[in-house]
């Protein structure tokens, strides 16, 4: 008999004031494979708002990894670019680089399983999750599917500090085989390094996807950020602008073709964490005057789609699902999803009081204007993780 394992992926960020080497780490390995997620959803949303976590792709089935087995493990190491042997050790490792304390205020991740309360899983299992993932497991009953819902969502609620409420929803489980749900929850709170002033805020025009021009609230300030120029291997220009979050561990990047008639799409298929790395070394400091779009982007993201056209297929086969070490009984996963929010605005953090010190250009400093569709990445520097990525079309 096959039973159902949901598989909930959540990511919430919030970042307020746009609030906000050698072979590739494990980060950026699983932020690969995210980014290739992100960049199947944005394909068929040309002109929405798109937010996700491609670390968040990568860690959900990171925590399926030690119960696969034969083809089901060979796809998610596959597609995940993981090692056959030492992956949990470096996992273990990135999560550690992720929460230090350093990141503390500014990063939350959070695993956990929700098994019915009469699922047993393997010793083994939750020993390699629970030292590797920091992953709790927090048996429900879903006999009743409303209730199983409303434990579920306010664990999400809380580990996401209410910017995510709700998760799942009781007609997601079948009270009958329903064994098992699977999230991890990111939330992210970055405050600018150099803050944008509020009283500089003002509605400016904005050229949207669908090449219509709407006035939106636009951040203004005078500071100096790093910036260059890159290009695709089709030859297409693009402007990347890096904004560093206090701390210094983590920093926003902006991408646009920098020809105003070029769509965004033209730049997208080129986006990886390797394409991030290169920006990193060709940025340089220049003094400015930045104006860019506060924005909120919310999106929910079903995973199936994208990952069994990248080759991870077999964990949603109730006849190829092999997650043996898992448990004894035989599962598949039914449905994985991700829900995902940003919040940018001048400060980062609603509460937080910052002071800086603004800069007065002697001359006219050169204005850069983020007045049209663009890509933003969040990035973990130290390890090239990347946490969120999205597509503004219309803030």
């Amino acid at each position: 008999m096959f039973v159902a394992l949901h598989v909930c992926v959540l990511l919430a960020v919030c970042s307020l004031s746009v609030w906000a080497s050698q072979s590739s780490s494990y980060g950026e390995r699983g932020s690969d494979l995210g980014l290739q997620v992100f960049l199947r959803v944005v394909q068929d949303k040309p002109q929405e708002n798109v937010v996700m976590s491609p670390h968040g792709v990568a860690s959900v089935l990171g925590m399926l990894l030690p119960g696969a087995h034969g083809n089901t493990r060979r796809q998610l190491l596959t597609g995940l670019k993981y090692k056959k042997t030492g992956t949990y050790k470096l996992l273990r490792k990135l999560h550690k680089a992720l929460t230090t304390k350093s990141n503390a205020d500014v990063v939350t991740i959070a695993n956990a399983l929700f098994p019915n309360k009469d699922f047993i899983m393997k010793e083994d299992f939750l020993t390699a999750i629970r030292e590797n993932l920091m992953c709790e497991s927090h048996a429900i009953d879903y006999s009743d599917p409303e209730k199983a819902a409303e434990t579920i969502n306010t664990w999400v609620k809380n580990s996401t500090k209410g910017q995510i409420p709700s998760l799942v929803n009781a007609g997601m489980f079948d009270p009958a085989l329903t064994r098992l749900v699977a999230v991890n929850s990111i939330y992210f709170k970055g405050l600018w390094k150099s803050r944008f002033q509020a009283q500089n805020t003002k509605p400016r025009s904005f050229t949207a996807g669908d090449g219509n021009t709407y006035k939106v609230p636009m951040m203004s300030q005078l500071s100096v950020f790093n910036i260059g120029q890159a290009s695709t291997p089709q030859g297409v220009k693009y402007s990347v602008i890096e904004l560093p979050y206090h701390g210094n561990s983590m920093s926003m990047f902006i991408a646009l073709p920098s020809e105003k008639t070029k769509p965004l799409s033209a730049i997208l298929p080129h986006i990886s964490t390797a394409t991030v790395l290169s920006w990193t070394k060709m940025l340089g400091q220049r003094r400015m005057r930045l104006l860019m779009p506060k924005f909120t982007a919310e999106e929910e993201v079903d995973l199936e789609g994208p990952l069994t056209a990248m080759g991870i297929k077999d964990i949603f086969s109730q006849n190829k699902a092999d997650f043996r070490h898992l448990s004894s009984e035989s599962v598949y996963v039914s449905k994985a999803l991700q829900k995902a929010k940003i919040e940018v605005n001048e400060d980062g953090t609603r509460a937080s009081v910052a002071t800086t010190a603004i800069l007065y250009a002697r001359s006219s400093p050169p204005l850069v204007s983020v007045d049209r569709p663009f890509l933003f990445l969040i990035r973990h520097n130290p390890t090239g993780t990347i946490l969120f990525a999205g597509q503004i079309n219309k803030p």
